[in-house]
């Protein structure tokens, strides 16, 4: 049962007839269609790595960057649309500088996380 164009698809909050959530299935297919993005966990640290994608040639070099910096110890990857992605980096490194202000050290990335992913969740839900 298709329910594209009509109307199911508007909101994060609506369900199809048949129980799914299009702009949920549009970001997973987002991330899907986007280059792949690996962490790797090491004793002295994480590596992160991403898959360079072909730019289109309207793009400037170096524009749409995946790796991020967010904090002086911490960074991220992000795969899917590349406007998303600098929205919860940005999102990420207010985080890490609030946290940082406020406790005088640098954010655990177990709370970054909690943090980053709270955010992702309310916008899910409110959008």
């Amino acid at each position: 049962m298709s329910s594209i164009g009509t109307g199911y698809d508007l909101s994060v909050t609506t369900f199809s007839p048949d129980g799914r959530v299009f702009q949920i299935e549009y970001a997973a297919k987002a991330v899907d269609n986007s280059g792949t993005v690996i962490g790797i966990k090491c004793k002295d640290g994480i590596v992160l790595g991403v898959e360079k994608l072909i730019p289109s040639k309207m793009m400037l070099p170096g524009s749409n960057r995946r790796i991020h910096s967010v904090h002086r110890h911490s960074g991220m990857a992000v795969a899917g649309l590349a406007a998303d992605g600098r929205q919860i980096v940005a999102r990420a490194k207010a985080e890490a500088n609030n946290y940082d202000s406020t406790y005088g050290e640098p954010i655990p990335v177990k709370e970054l996380a909690d943090r980053v992913a709270s955010y992702v969740h309310l916008c899910t839900l409110y959008w």
